[in-house]
């Protein structure tokens, strides 16, 4: 057993609001400069909708991840040891500008330098690449809640899955019912990008699992681009490196959440430790796609085993470490909970940011101008989503929906257990019920509600010490106190074997 550290983390859509703050701290801190006008290494997209880099997802044209041969080995999709060679002065898949957007600002001397006329003056827009006017064509959000129609959706590669009827029925009420993927680097476990890179400038760190790149070594090459499925590492054309999401690791390290975290106003994100088995995974990454988000639970371990606990303390893992690990709201939603799965797992990287799928409206008619949802039903919502489970679980599932409809059942059950106790209009024996196939009791529900509903900063955001919480134990800060409370002030929570 080869245990490893992984900082993790698991996005809650059904909180999400759309609002791009987390986008925007994210551009103020690391992507403000020359060259990266382009990067946005936390953007939030409309789905279904096309994403940013327009149509990532499509990797019969960008050629991320990995795949499967006929004898069960994997390989690049992309890239090999003599495609690399032949070609590295010139990589053919690559996504172009314009698949991303031409950088832009706007000639605003133009509004002070205008002669005076009966026209008000405005400000051109100008290539922050070139310098030179142009056309605003396209933006990073630019399909945002689907542009104001479905034109994008039907085009996210997505929808392929999805038959006539399920598609019809999102467009039953004129406008198509959405819903927002925040994206950041997954910091996978087996990551196109390290593999591909011909320099060897990419790296995991030991210590937490993030993928970071050299810039001292990086050639600019870009077969880390077309390497990532995700389209998380991007070229600076002003130094010639690559640039991709370092996790805000110098916050980490002193205990602070990254700033697209920090920022967040629907509290969607949570980060915590996970810990791994380094020895599982190639087994794992050679299963077959309904396989693979169970085979990647697999390889997180229980914090709590005596057995993992010495594999841990053998590899360098401290104790205090361990019992932050023990505390991690990922390792709950992920592994205790399995509400949380990875996107798009079929790409076998096995990414480690994870996402809660959304509960949406459920399928409903308009009759006399009247909006009628009464032949659902109370547990019909999954079923009768107008988000087909089918849609849902080619982007979480690798198209296995019962681990969707599973995670949906559960959220649902969360919310009607809630609603039976403060309002009373719910009927109890159809919630015990939907409990019951469920094997979840009512002390599991109210874990799920307090940590979604109600949890503090320091509960969502659990981070194995670093260098403060080590000077911290040295003074013999009692992190676990006997009153209920941390350290650090996270509430003590009925965590299995703390």
């Amino acid at each position: 057993m080869n245990v490893r550290l992984q900082m993790s983390m698991v996005f809650h859509l059904d909180k999400c609001i759309g609002c791009h703050t987390c986008s925007i701290a994210c551009k103020n801190v690391w992507t403000d400069r020359k060259g990266a006008e382009y990067m946005w290494w936390n953007n939030v997209e409309t789905k279904p909708g096309t994403g940013y880099p327009t149509r990532w997802e499509d990797q019969e044209r960008y050629r991320g991840g990995w795949v499967r041969t006929e004898k069960g080995d994997l390989r690049l999709r992309g890239s090999s040891k003599g495609k690399t060679f032949g070609n590295i002065f010139f990589n053919p898949h690559l996504p172009m500008i314009d698949d991303y957007y031409e950088p832009f600002t706007y000639r605003y001397q133009d509004l002070f330098d205008s002669p005076e006329g009966a026209d008000q003056p405005t400000a051109r827009p100008i290539s922050m690449i070139t310098g030179k006017p142009m056309d605003i064509e396209a933006g990073p959000n630019w399909d945002d809640d689907l542009g104001g129609s479905p034109v994008y959706a039907e085009n996210d590669p997505n929808l392929a899955a999805v038959t006539p009827a399920e598609k019809q029925q999102l467009f039953e009420l004129e406008r198509m019912v959405f819903f927002y993927l925040p994206r950041i680097c997954n910091h996978c476990l087996n990551p196109g990008c390290v593999a591909a890179c011909p320099s060897g400038a990419i790296y995991k760190r030991g210590e937490d699992g993030i993928v970071l790149i050299n810039q001292e070594v990086c050639r600019g090459w870009r077969f880390c681009v077309t390497a990532c499925p995700y389209k998380k590492t991007y070229y600076n054309w002003a130094t010639g490196k690559s640039e991709k999401c370092i996790l805000c690791f110098p916050r980490l390290e002193t205990g602070q959440a990254p700033a697209c975290f920090h920022s967040c106003v629907g509290r969607i994100r949570y980060l915590g430790g996970l810990l791994y088995d380094a020895d599982r995974i190639e087994a794992a990454l050679k299963v077959s796609d309904e396989q693979l988000v169970e085979a990647q639970r697999e390889i997180i371990l229980d914090p709590f085993d005596p057995e993992v606990i010495a594999a841990a303390r053998a590899n360098g893992i401290d104790d205090m470490q361990i019992k932050y690990i023990q505390h991690s709201p990922v390792y709950r939603y992920v592994k205790e909970w399995k509400l949380a799965l990875p996107l798009h797992a079929e790409f076998r990287t096995l990414p480690m940011l994870f996402y809660v799928p959304p509960l949406l409206p459920i399928v409903a008619a308009v009759e006399n101008g009247t909006y009628d949802s009464s032949q659902a039903g109370l547990f019909g919502a999954v079923e009768q989503s107008r988000m087909p489970i089918r849609y849902l679980a080619q982007l979480f599932a690798a198209g296995n929906e019962g681990k969707v409809r599973y995670a949906l059942k559960k959220l649902l059950a969360v919310r009607t257990h809630q609603r039976m106790k403060t309002v009373g209009d719910v009927d109890a024996g159809a919630v015990h019920a939907m409990m019951a196939e469920l094997e979840i009791d009512a002390e599991e529900i109210e874990a799920i509600y307090r940590l979604t509903a109600l949890a503090t900063e320091k509960e969502r955001f659990v981070i194995p010490p670093s260098h403060r919480e080590q000077a911290e134990e040295m003074l013999q800060t009692d992190l676990w106190g006997t009153k209920g409370e941390t350290g650090f002030g996270f509430v003590e929570a009925p965590v299995r074997g703390a």
